[in-house]
């Protein structure tokens, strides 16, 4: 069995494994060929200005501070991530839906962190948040969907969150 869909330590949700490398090889390239769809779930620490949007950061491994990512015009990769907040709550909180177009690491993270994305950073983040104190970071994979490696049926998996 192998990992095909990974997450962050910090990140709680679904997780795609393949069963034979033959499965492997065929999720692998539907992932890397975006004929797949994800959302993820967040809670940001803050408001957005906006409440859907592209957000297109390209990212870059941060060298000097592993393992931070930074956004970089021109040698970052290219980050593509549609977001739609569902609920701004009492607390001064935001529930938000994260949809990656592409899928590089801690994207969700510095494109809601960075002043050029939301400028809000996922409750709880221990690289890109504000200290707010959390109990975890609130990001969540909440669904994914692609063609089964054998049969080519669409499969959707739902795991909310909870936190509306």
């Amino acid at each position: 069995i192998k990992a095909v869909h990974r997450l962050d330590m910090d990140t709680s949700g679904l997780l795609v494994l393949a069963r034979t490398e033959e499965a492997y090889a065929e999720l692998q390239r539907q992932f890397a060929s975006r004929e797949t769809s994800k959302r993820y779930e967040a809670l940001l620490d803050g408001t957005p200005p906006s409440s859907d949007g592209t957000i297109r950061l390209p990212l870059i491994a941060d060298i000097m501070d592993r393992p931070r990512q930074r956004v970089d015009p021109e040698c970052g990769k290219p980050a593509v991530t549609r977001y739609h907040v569902a609920a701004t709550r009492p607390d001064g909180t935001t529930l938000i839906y994260l949809y990656p177009h592409t899928g590089r690491t801690h994207q969700l993270r510095v494109h809601c962190a960075h002043p050029a994305g939301l400028g809000c950073p996922i409750l709880g983040d221990p690289l890109y948040g504000r200290g707010t104190p959390a109990k975890r970071m609130y990001l969540h994979a909440a669904m994914v969907e692609f063609r089964h490696p054998v049969t080519g049926e669409r499969m959707r998996f739902e795991s909310p969150s909870g936190w509306d």
